[in-house]
């Protein structure tokens, strides 16, 4: 991956020049950037403003680089796939009023999926917050309750303690956003060092969170695994962000555990894993379901218990005595009763528990019925001979990425066909949007993860509708040369509210088809990119293999057949075991 000359311009000077813009006093635009520098930033997605002005002078003469995204919901979007991809805050900066609100929606999904990043805003002058100034926004006040933390900075000297800490908050714990609102006089007020207070360590009262879990917790863990007869391992990106994979693997092969994902576990047990039973939940596998319904012990970590999970929770795992290990207190005990608590970070509950040597539960019969329930009931398909099918498609990216590639969604039907049909075999390579939905974040946050792994092969499977949302954001390939494969399952609808129309609501697709879409290989063509458009499987596999192991961007559009659904399928309010689409082999 190579930049061209829209990278920041460096200023020559001469030694006795660079002394004396050192010792220049420094306002606190430049001790923002300087912060960043001490906590090993090395990239940023922003978009400038007015109130912002002083921050991007600052980083004109910094080394710090800038990718200016076209629009600020692609810049927090690239930030999501950045961070998680490498498991370290994403940074994101806006100018105040609508540079700040249109980081709503990513602030929200980067809450909700526990995604650190650090955001700053720029705000208007102290003097005239709180009078509808030109782009004033309450930033703080519409960020309260979707950051984990916010800042408004009301003095310079403090700059350098808050993004110190701010760092430290998204990282920690329970990892999210917390954002920096930067009042554009405070961002020029000159620092006064002496008048700064930053420790050598962050000490926050009231956020300690608790990594080690509780030795008695851990005990009675011990005693219902050892004395269960069809335990599951039930494992949630929180087993990713401690990256804690390994522990896990050689925890589940150690006492010969079956292990079932959420959507966002996905990859932190390898796909092919024998012991791996797949995704459970809404479009989850019928084996996986099935596991969590017939069990008699559930071991939780690092889930919250989402309802796409649960589907109706008075009837989940209704034999099952529930552990639940979760680094933040809050999610326990909040959607399904939980009997053995373990409040902990996933690493270190696991190493605690591979610690103690105990009796395996024997899980020889159960592991048997499952077995023969993942081979009798697989996902499937039936093979169209007009058209394309969605789940082709992905299966072949799989076969010629030989599973291998970081991949990115939007939300909806392409979602679950890709986290059906694309094993995910490493952790940190699964990038989508889970608890908030979020259209438009798979492309912009594929870009963010080229960023990070640069010599990774990244595959953003869009649908054609949310890919439009942040469909400018194709400049940035062009712009950087950036080798992401763009792949557009292409059905002409919002493919997941036109499924539920057709299942429950008598097939009344109101304002769910999209007849009038753009020519996707043009599109790509103005911003200067290759397209591809596939109309049939037989000649999908030629133009996916040539698109996929180029090393230049590209734009794929693979029309697929509008009314295909996704199966299986528990509907809304039913339990785990009342799945429609179920077909056994």
């Amino acid at each position: 991956m190579t930049a061209n000359a829209s990278t920041n311009a460096k200023i020559d000077a001469t030694p006795a020049e660079m002394q004396k813009i050192e010792n220049k006093p420094k306002n606190g635009a430049e001790i923002l950037i300087q912060a960043l520098q001490e906590q090993g930033v090395d990239i940023v997605f922003g978009y400038p403003g007015g109130a912002v002005l002083h921050l991007y002078d600052a980083m004109y003469k910094n080394p710090i680089r800038h990718i200016l995204t076209r629009h600020e919901q692609g810049a927090i979007h690239a930030a999501e796939g950045y961070a998680r991809v490498l498991n370290k805050p994403g940074v994101v900066i806006a100018t105040s009023g609508p540079g700040a609100t249109n980081l709503v929606t990513g602030i929200t999904d980067a809450m909700i999926d526990s995604i650190p990043l650090v955001i700053f805003t720029g705000q208007v002058a102290t003097n005239v917050i709180g009078s509808d100034a030109f782009q004033e926004a309450d930033i703080i006040g519409i960020t309260t309750p979707i950051t984990k933390h916010n800042y408004q900075v009301q003095d310079v000297n403090d700059i350098p303690r808050i993004v110190k800490e701010a760092f430290h908050i998204a990282n920690t714990g329970r990892k999210g956003p917390v954002l920096i609102d930067l009042p554009k006089n405070i961002s020029n007020a000159i620092f006064d060092e002496s008048k700064a207070n930053v420790p050598d360590e962050v000490y926050l009262p009231g956020y300690q969170p608790t990594y080690k879990p509780n030795y008695l917790q851990i005990q009675k863990a011990i005693q219902a695994i050892s004395e269960a007869k069809k335990p599951v391992v039930l494992v949630g990106a929180g087993v990713l962000f401690a990256n804690a994979s390994e522990e896990l693997v050689e925890f589940v092969e150690k006492y010969k555990l079956p292990v079932v994902t959420t959507l966002l576990g996905l990859g932190s047990i390898p796909g092919n894993h024998e012991l791996n039973y797949g995704m459970g939940g809404m479009h989850g596998a019928v084996v996986a379901n099935n596991a969590i319904t017939e069990s008699d012990l559930i071991i939780n970590i690092g889930s919250r218990f989402d309802d796409r999970l649960t589907g109706d929770t008075s009837r989940f795992a209704p034999k099952a005595k529930i552990i639940h290990i979760d680094i933040d207190p809050a999610e326990i005990g909040k959607n399904i009763r939980t009997d053995i608590p373990i409040v902990a970070d996933a690493k270190e509950a696991l190493k605690s528990l591979l610690k103690n040597d105990f009796k395996a539960p024997d899980t020889a019969g159960w592991i048997d019925y499952l077995n023969n329930m993942r081979t009798e009931y697989p996902y499937w398909y039936v093979e169209d001979e007009k058209e394309m099918l969605p789940q082709q498609v992905i299966e072949m990216i799989h076969t010629i990425t030989n599973g291998d590639a970081i991949v990115t969604t939007d939300v909806g039907q392409h979602q679950m066909w890709t986290a059906q049909y694309y094993l995910q075999n490493h952790s940190h390579q699964w990038v989508t949007s889970g608890g908030l939905g979020t259209m438009g974040f798979g492309f912009p946050a594929a870009i963010g993860a080229q960023f990070a792994k640069p010599d990774k092969k990244v595959i953003s499977i869009v649908g054609d509708a949310g890919f439009q949302m942040t469909a400018q954001e194709l400049a940035l390939l062009k712009e950087f040369n950036l080798p992401v494969k763009v792949i557009i399952i292409n059905n002409a609808a919002l493919g997941m509210v036109r499924q539920w129309q057709e299942l429950f609501y008598e097939s009344r697709y109101s304002q769910s088809l999209m007849p009038v879409q753009p020519d996707f290989v043009k599109l790509a063509e103005a911003y200067g990119l290759k397209g591809y458009c596939i109309r049939n499987m037989d000649e999908a596999e030629k133009i996916l293999t040539e698109a996929i192991n180029s090393d230049e961007p590209v734009v794929v559009d693979c029309r697929v057949k509008q009314l295909e659904n996704v199966y299986p399928m528990v509907p809304s309010g039913k339990a785990l075991h009342e799945m429609v689409g179920v077909k056994r082999i």
